[in-house]
């Protein structure tokens, strides 16, 4: 594996590989990584001749300086479990690679980018637009991976593309989790042994949500279990649950009438551990 650190570096091995009619695929990452990450990682590396992973804290998306100044670090442990997955380029910049001179652009994502994280972290989406944008250019992948644990992230960077009409395909990938149901996350590792125990709480009212449903409680009823259920273990605060159009992120208000999917996405406080989840509900799981 070839450790990157430059754009000029990057651009010359990427080119290499094309000129070998090697097809790319990129995995851009925050570090710290997990089995999650991993995942992404050995579908890129089965679906093109040569994988880019991107470990980079990106300071325009976070809008909580605590968060930024808090978010796990570990390069040398991310770099020997992609150097023992057979990944090509570990391209780690610095934040001055990244951004020589200051991203001002503003992107027009639209209403898949106002609710839920976009409400509640002002900024977070544009920051997520600005980085991912500049890795496709930089690596000019065919191909990018992503977790469906950041749901709505994955319909931001849809438009993203759109609105640069980039030409990479976006690879949604399925939640990985612990043995307990916990979704694994970079940030579990600052959860408590007290906060660890209760945590997987969330994905069990997710589970038990979808039986509520399927005995005919409406989608609001729903919303109240699952926020309720959480709720109820103290050291743990909802700070929303949306049951949302998967295309649109726009929440419902009611269960759709047709065989479309809907998602609901939740995110919780455990203690000052903020962790997100998501599901999906089926005809079979709706009144």
């Amino acid at each position: 594996m070839e450790i990157i650190r430059t754009v000029r570096g990057l651009h010359k091995a990427v080119a290499d590989a094309r000129s070998k009619n090697r097809s790319i695929g990129l995995v851009p990452t925050m570090g710290a990584l997990h089995a999650g990450h991993m995942s992404l990682v050995d579908r890129s590396m089965k679906e093109n001749g040569f994988t880019v992973v991107s470990v980079f804290v990106n300071p325009t998306q976070f809008n909580n300086p605590d968060d930024l100044r808090t978010y796990p670090r570990t390069e040398e442990a991310d770099c020997r479990l992609l150097e023992a997955a057979g990944v090509d380029v570990a391209f780690i910049p610095t934040v001055e690679e990244m951004y020589p001179e200051p991203d001002t652009r503003v992107f027009d994502l639209g209403p898949v980018a106002q609710v839920m994280e976009g409400a509640m972290r002002p900024g977070h989406f544009n920051g997520v637009a600005q980085v991912v944008s500049r890795l496709m250019v930089m690596a000019s992948p065919d191909r990018a991976y992503f977790g469906e644990k950041d749901f709505q992230q994955i319909a931001v960077i849809r438009r993203m593309v759109e609105i640069e009409k980039l030409p990479v395909e976006i690879v949604d990938c399925p939640i990985c989790r612990e043995p307990d149901g916990l979704a694994l996350s970079s940030r579990n590792v600052r959860l408590t042994p007290e906060q660890r125990a209760i945590a997987p709480e969330i994905h069990r009212a997710l589970e038990a949500s979808l039986a509520y449903a399927a005995d005919g409680h409406s989608l609001r009823q729903t919303v109240e279990y699952v926020t309720d259920t959480i709720n109820s273990f103290p050291g743990m605060e909802v700070e929303y649950y949306e049951i949302v159009d998967p295309l649109t992120m726009q929440p419902l208000g009611e269960w759709p009438s047709d065989k479309a999917e809907a998602v609901g996405c939740v995110t919780v406080w455990c203690g000052d551990v903020r962790l997100i989840d998501n599901i999906k509900y089926t005809l079979s799981h709706r009144c």
